[in-house]
């Protein structure tokens, strides 16, 4: 059953095909004048063949109920990094699985719609969502899965503190996310230490720094000037298999991440001082005026 009784949402996280999802999202469900249900996409659902309690679908809605509550009275960016850490804990994947899109689907379309609408809506009404992609789209654009995906690159084993970090910059989620620089673990904590340093301040900064850096080398150069370690793939998967019995996520602290190895400190702190060097020199757009009147481009969209 993964319906319970009188429920209008599912009792279990399925799968929903990409085609049935994009035909779904119209140009009202967009503006929002026509609500999504999970009723219309029940029979087009592929449900989970094991019955892992990280497939429940309880613990992340009132993840999202929580946030929302949260952030009611602020920007609804502010919950992207409170949100980010805490979805990753609690919805334990591989990368494999993190990679389907049709899980997100599901999330966005089936679970929590009225959430995608709540953190993306703009217009007069508030509803409207300018992006289908927020819906059902590439990984960094999908509501809920560029929060994970986020989470787990930014994240320093079990450390979540970075993760929250960087999505607490829209820069980073935005666009620096995507580029290849991320993917090494000590180029992404060097280019975190170089905010939480204040080396670089403002959205501009952070584009700028990680643009000169990506520029600089790919992930060869990176291995070669900052060796990573193997992440220890039993422990995550431990990690994964203990959903349901390791300790509810904290709303007020934040949760501990797979055990898999932390990034080697001497690697983070060699690109950390190589990427300083690298923005001394980059030109950074309006830079002077910014630094005179100390004002952050943090853009959301």
């Amino acid at each position: 059953m993964n319906v319970k009784k009188g429920s209008k949402v599912p009792d279990r996280i399925g799968r929903l095909p990409n085609p049935v999802a994009t035909r779904a999202i119209t140009p009202r469900v967009l503006q929002g004048f026509e609500p999504l249900s999970f009723a219309q996409f029940k029979e087009k659902t592929e449900w989970p063949v094991d019955d892992s309690p990280r497939w429940d679908s309880g613990p992340v809605m009132d993840l999202f109920a929580e946030a929302k509550r949260r952030f009611a009275q602020s920007a609804a960016t502010a919950s992207d990094a409170w949100l980010a850490p805490r979805l990753h804990y609690t919805l334990r994947l591989t990368r494999a699985e993190a990679s389907d899109t049709e899980l997100w689907n599901f999330l966005a379309l089936c679970v929590a719609p009225d959430f995608v609408q709540w953190r993306w809506g703009k217009g007069q009404s508030g509803r409207e969502v300018g992006q289908a992609a927020r819906y059902s789209g590439r990984w960094d654009l999908q509501c809920f899965s560029r929060l994970w995906w986020a989470a787990e690159l930014f994240r320093d084993g079990k450390n979540y503190g970075p993760a929250e970090l960087a999505c607490g910059n829209q820069d980073i989620l935005n666009t620096v996310m995507r580029q290849e620089m991320i993917q090494h673990r000590p180029a992404a904590q060097a280019l975190l230490r170089l905010q939480s340093r204040g080396l670089v301040r403002t959205g501009r900064d952070v584009n700028a720094a990680a643009s000169v850096a990506n520029a600089a080398g790919v992930t060869l150069v990176y291995e070669a000037m900052a060796p990573d370690e193997l992440q220890d793939a039993e422990a995550l998967r431990e990690w994964i298999l203990a959903a349901g019995d390791d300790p509810a996520v904290q709303y007020d602290t934040l949760p501990q991440g797979p055990k898999d190895g932390s990034v080697p400190h001497h690697a983070a702190e060699t690109l950390t001082t190589w990427f300083e060097k690298l923005f001394a020199d980059a030109p950074v757009r309006g830079k002077q005026l910014v630094d005179e009147e100390g004002n952050a481009d943090n853009r959301d969209d």
